[in-house]
């Protein structure tokens, strides 16, 4: 695993720096870059918010795989964790993910169950899981991670954050949490999706309740500003791709469309993303899903293979361009490249295409709905993948989670 420096900020994390910053420091895009670089640097995504389940679908994944992916949240690798394939490495640049991703493998490794498994990482208010990490935990993580989660952060050890409920807090539940209280301004409790029943009356509660939130003036001035947009994790360059979708240029509409395919095209009952937005924490036995990693069924040959995963401090070109040629499989890049430039771009398509095997695919998604490679790429990189854009649009409409414009598969060229 490679090391990490557990409190390193915006200001020292230069990786996050070079992903991120395009502009002068004192220019207006300058100042927005920095902005969401310094709310960027915490945690962030508590949980992942792309959906495993169709990732696994479009990678086909098999035991002879090897994989590389960005960390996020942590959902991802431990759910590609239940297909058992060869390898997985996992990429971030930020260390607050990294920590998060090795303390969700030690928890599959030495919990002792799977019952303590989902009370430590699904169920809020539980006042016992900073033990069990004393306990189970703690004596087995490297010792970066045992000092990030031991360190404290208003007064509190961060691992406490386990024994209130972990998914109100990182800047994306931070930003539900203020979605929640705004909508109570104007007389609107979200979490009454949860009582909904059918996909009907999913569909009404959303066109009754919460579409006209988007006609507010105060929620179309905030929604017209990039930082009021940081919270869900969206940087300045991917607010300017959504603003492209709408004539007048504000991103009200995007998110109100988005936010209806969350509500409506899903069953409560089958979408675990749509509990964390309306209730903000996973549904009990009785009421929904667990995500796909916590799922008991898959709970033995996931903890079989945690030590298939190494957790790295990097960016994906970076790790990628110490591997050899043709030695990796499956390339998942999240949203990442709404970020790149265009020689980032060339720069990380150029190490996937030397490392990837005949057979590779890469899965990435856009907030916009095209891929945003089309045209960047330089004609010898470009020519060795073929798009599937049939299957790519097909699963766009499938991702439960919803945030997304589109959803992009590339196979390598025999």
């Amino acid at each position: 695993m490679t090391e990490f420096a557990p409190d390193t900020g915006f200001r020292k994390n230069r990786k996050l720096k070079d992903a991120l910053l395009r502009h002068k420091a004192f220019s207006k895009d300058g100042f927005s870059e920095r902005l969401f670089g310094l709310l960027f640097s915490g945690l962030v995504y508590p949980q992942i918010w792309e959906d495993p389940d169709l990732d696994m679908q479009a990678m086909e994944l098999q035991p002879h795989h090897r994989i590389v992916t960005i960390g996020s949240g942590g959902c991802n690798m431990l759910a590609y964790l239940s297909k058992a394939p060869a390898s997985i490495d996992v990429v971030d640049l930020n260390p607050h993910h990294i920590a998060l991703n090795r303390l969700k493998l030690a928890a599959f490794k030495h919990l002792p169950r799977h019952t303590d498994l989902v009370r430590f990482l699904a169920m809020p208010n539980e006042r016992s899981n900073s033990q069990a990490f004393d306990h189970f935990l703690s004596p087995k993580l490297d010792e970066a991670s045992r000092t990030y989660w031991n360190g404290r952060k208003f007064g509190r050890r961060r691992v406490t954050v386990f024994d209130r409920n972990i998914y109100e807090t990182g800047l994306l539940g931070r930003f539900i949490g203020a979605a929640h209280l705004l909508a109570r301004l104007h007389g609107v409790d979200l979490k009454q999706m949860t009582k909904t029943r059918s996909i009907r009356e999913q569909r009404q509660f959303f066109e009754e309740q919460v579409a006209p939130l988007f006609e507010k003036p105060v929620v179309r001035w905030i929604t017209g500003r990039k930082s009021s947009l940081f919270g869900l994790g969206i940087p300045p360059q991917q607010y300017d791709e959504l603003a492209s979708l709408a004539a007048d240029q504000s991103i009200a509409p995007v998110l109100k469309h988005r936010l209806e395919k969350l509500a409506c095209h899903f069953p409560m009952r089958e979408n675990y993303f749509a509990w964390q937005a309306f209730a903000r924490r996973y549904a009990s036995d009785d009421e929904g899903p667990l995500p796909t990693y916590l799922k008991p069924e898959h709970y033995e040959v996931i903890r079989a293979n945690v030590d298939r995963v190494n957790v790295h401090h990097a960016s994906f070109t970076e790790l990628l361009a110490k591997e050899p040629a043709a030695s990796r499989d499956r390339y998942i890049l999240l949203d990442a490249q709404d970020w790149m430039t265009d020689q980032q771009l060339n720069d990380l398509w150029a190490e996937i295409t030397r490392t990837a095997r005949p057979g590779a695919r890469v899965i990435f998604r856009t907030a916009a709905e095209k891929s945003v490679i089309e045209g960047r790429l330089s004609p010898a990189v470009r020519d060795q993948w073929e798009y599937s854009e049939e299957k790519s649009r097909d699963m766009t409409a499938l991702d439960r989670s919803a945030i997304y414009g589109g959803f992009h598969i590339y196979g390598k060229k025999a």
